[in-house]
């Protein structure tokens, strides 16, 4: 999807995850930031070449930009992106890591619990504001975190899941407490589908093309 773009609706209703996130949040953090997000970056493209790119191809784009105008872009669009990923990173019906993620999880960190743990002390240990990831490249699992709006994605790795730790995502309901926040998102709300779709996606190794060997007929 092109510019202008839209307020993309969210997966479930504003209640629907509570009381690890009420709706009062969600309806600042969604209704108020994430849309501000959107309609600011309308008013940056248009007229430009950027218009007629996906998010996430301004994204990429702009991620290293020395032009003040095009950080600006870089500034909203990587955020509206960040947004639409974490919306779909959570979820209020219990998920499960499919068996492939699960072995992939035990491989990379021990096991599920031990991820949730390290993604909380991500989130707990990123200065300000920012987020983080769980990410895989090439199918290796690991946990990153970013500040402000940066996303692994302008890298070129495989987003899986992400967590917001800036203070809007939880002040309302978590006042300054972070660490409460982050254990009722990990624990319950985590949407592994959403992760197990995304490691499917990740493209594959390319592999050699098969030589083909031509032999001349005898006559």
């Amino acid at each position: 999807m092109s510019a202008p773009f839209k307020l993309a609706p969210l997966p479930y209703d504003q209640s629907a995850l509570e009381p690890g996130i009420s709706a009062k949040t969600l309806s600042f953090h969604y209704g108020k930031h994430h849309q501000t997000y959107v309609d600011t970056l309308n008013k940056l493209v248009e007229g430009t070449g950027f218009a007629g790119m996906t998010m996430e191809k301004i994204v990429e784009a702009t991620a290293k930009a020395s032009d003040a105008k095009e950080k600006k872009i870089f500034n909203n669009a990587a955020q509206v992106w960040n947004y639409d990923f974490y919306w779909r990173s959570l979820t209020p019906t219990k998920t499960e890591p499919s068996a492939k993620l699960a072995s992939a999880i035990a491989r990379d960190f021990g096991g599920t619990a031990e991820l949730i743990a390290k993604l909380a002390d991500a989130g707990k240990e990123q200065f300000g504001s920012g987020w983080a990831w769980l990410v895989s490249k090439g199918g290796k699992l690991s946990i990153k975190k970013t500040g402000n709006v940066a996303t692994p994605m302008s890298e070129g790795i495989n987003c899986l899941l992400t967590i917001d730790v800036w203070e809007h995502a939880y002040y309302l309901d978590y006042q300054n407490e972070l660490p409460k926040y982050l254990e009722a998102v990990l624990e319950k709300l985590l949407n592994w589908d959403y992760a197990v779709a995304k490691l499917k996606k990740e493209s594959k190794p390319v592999q050699p093309a098969n030589v083909l060997r031509i032999t001349r007929s005898r006559v």
